[in-house]
């Protein structure tokens, strides 16, 4: 089979992949990388398929959480080639971003890339190592440095921060997860009083991602 009719015979073998891990503190469920694989695996090898992923782009930061432990916060942008074994291919970029209080951010980050990139390539019926989703982190938004302050005024700096608008990357990442779990851009818009997705904040983007099961019930998502 060719890659097409190669992708074709693994997503008539793969079932719905249900929400079955929970996060604790905040309290949804979701799909774990562990059932992703174990869903593929035999599908994948039964077709004769292979993926290789490729970074293309990563960004690390490290940042404060509330508590005051430092959080290392990756993002990767991650090529994934889909091959058949006539040697034909096709390809999937996707974002992917983690958080993690020791070495494991950017293992979290391919994690949630590569899951979402299945989930899209084979379009996997829906019913997320622990699956990045279910750590949640509470950080303090970033404070914009001056040059040479004479007196830095600490609330300022943390306010003009939390105005600032969202990197292309996070953008990306935002767009993803709507698409994924079905929201109107419209209503996401309505919800936090702005025009398109990419005039979203810092303090916005932070707030979404906090409370986004919250923010899926105000869109009407189911």
């Amino acid at each position: 089979m060719n890659i097409y009719e190669a992708i074709n015979a693994v997503m008539s073998d793969i079932g719905a992949i249900g929400k079955d891990s929970r996060n604790q503190m905040q309290g949804f469920n979701f799909r774990g990388i562990d059932a992703v694989m174990n869903a593929l695996s035999p599908a994948l090898i039964k077709n004769h398929i292979f993926i290789v992923p490729e970074v293309l782009e990563q960004t690390r930061e490290e940042r404060t959480s509330t508590k005051g432990s430092a959080l290392i916060y990756s993002v990767c942008r991650v090529k994934y080639t889909f091959y058949a074994e006539d040697g034909s291919s096709i390809s999937a970029v996707v974002i992917g971003e983690g958080m993690d209080s020791g070495d494991k951010a950017t293992n979290k980050a391919m994690s949630i890339a590569f899951k979402y990139a299945c989930f899209q390539v084979f379009c996997i019926p829906t019913k997320e190592m622990a699956d990045p989703d279910a750590d949640t982190h509470e950080v303090l938004a970033k404070k914009t440095e001056k040059e040479n302050p004479p007196k830095p005024n600490i609330d300022e700096e943390i306010e003009k921060a939390q105005k600032a608008k969202i990197s292309d990357m996070k953008v990306s990442s935002l767009k993803q997860r709507i698409e994924e779990d079905g929201i109107d851009t419209k209503e996401l818009c309505k919800v936090y009083k702005v025009k398109k997705v990419e005039d979203f904040t810092e303090s916005m983007f932070s707030n979404a991602m906090l409370h986004w099961e919250e923010v899926k019930k105000q869109c009407g998502a189911k």
